[in-house]
């Protein structure tokens, strides 16, 4: 091999390590950038007037999170999730579109779910026993 192509291999391993690194940095962002921003399953809905209230479960874990029906204008909303025993973790305040994910660890806990968007609010009662 002459040395003009001895430079253009070693030219090709630092652009090709750059290359992965980006690819590396591009797929990260994207797998937190999640639908739902809850890990888990979708185990419940909870519905009204204004909103909806999404709980997921993974593992010994319980998450949910508050979409408003109509996103956009900047409103009170809040969701609250609270294992039998504890106290409850909550996100309220002023947003577009969502309020949480919250998460807490309820093991075998029934948890109570609560949510709201402006004056509209649902709460669950204890649920997933």
């Amino acid at each position: 091999m002459d040395s003009g192509a001895i430079r253009r291999r070693l030219s090709l391993g630092p652009v090709l390590l750059a290359a992965a690194g980006l690819l590396a940095f591009a797929a990260a962002g994207t797998a937190q950038a999640t639908p739902s921003g809850c890990a888990g399953t979708q185990v419940r809905s909870l519905s009204f007037a204004s909103g909806v209230t999404r709980v997921y479960r993974r593992g010994d874990y319980v998450c949910a999170m508050t979409l408003a029906r109509r996103p956009g204008a900047v409103r009170a909303m809040s969701v609250s999730v609270q294992a039998r025993g504890s106290r409850p973790a909550e996100d309220a305040g002023q947003y577009t579109r969502q309020a949480g994910p919250v998460t807490v660890h309820a093991g075998h806990r029934c948890v109570r779910i609560r949510g709201s968007v402006g004056r509209s609010t649902v709460s669950s009662g204890w649920i997933l026993c």
